[in-house]
């Protein structure tokens, strides 16, 4: 049973996701902390209603971001965290906690990576005119959102799409996919070689998807 820590800064949309996989008999993982960086994040009322460690450990309380994330490491060591699940964790981390978890630390990203990274990536998606969007799962890296990918779900972007209904069609496929990594994670099936994973008994879709259908 693979022991999880998962770090949010919000509503703790995709933990309840990860906690509700883990709560389904046979699956092979099991959330042992959830770490906020903010006290009012609405993810540690769900990991406190389900009798889940909920800690707080902001940011402000420390001089510099090597303390702060020091103190990460000592309370998901604490824990007995062998993965680290980034679900809406508003905090860059530094090349030290990254190489420190390196391969245990993966992070979803609303966005078809390597495409708009960063920030406003709904509205980087319409703006640009992209047919298709969705969400990636990956090993964190310093740099921001990079790193191996480990899974990918896509979805279309409508021509009436605004940020907002992109952003609910994305988080629908973001429900599914973070829970579909951790189990390929948890049951030992994703491999890094050369900063590319490789999944041992999955299989791919030759299917070409269209949008718009033609």
């Amino acid at each position: 049973m693979l022991k999880v820590g998962v770090l949010i800064s919000g509503r703790g949309s995709n933990l309840q996701s990860l906690m509700a996989a883990c709560a389904t008999p046979g699956f092979p993982a099991q959330i042992a902390c959830v770490i906020s960086n903010k006290a009012d994040a609405k993810g540690l009322d769900h990991a406190r209603a389900a009798n889940i460690p909920a800690l707080v450990i902001s940011h402000r309380d420390f001089a510099d971001k090597l303390k702060f994330e020091a103190a990460l490491d000592a309370a998901l060591e604490k824990h007995q965290a062998q993965l680290v699940c980034l679900a809406g964790f508003m905090r860059l981390l530094s090349a030290w906690f990254t190489e420190r978890w390196r391969d245990r630390l993966v992070n979803i990203h609303p966005s078809l990576l390597p495409a708009f990274p960063g920030l406003d990536t709904h509205q980087k998606t319409i703006d640009y005119g992209a047919k298709l969007a969705g969400c990636t799962i990956h090993y964190v890296r310093a740099e921001m959102d990079h790193g191996p990918i480990i899974l990918q779900a896509a979805v279309p972007v409508l021509a009436d799409d605004t940020e907002d209904t992109l952003a609910a069609r994305i988080l629908k496929a973001e429900h599914k996919a973070y829970p579909a990594a951790l189990r390929l994670i948890a049951e030992g099936r994703v491999n890094v070689f050369e900063e590319r994973t490789f999944i041992t008994e999955a299989t791919a879709s030759d299917e070409i998807l269209f949008n718009p259908k033609i």
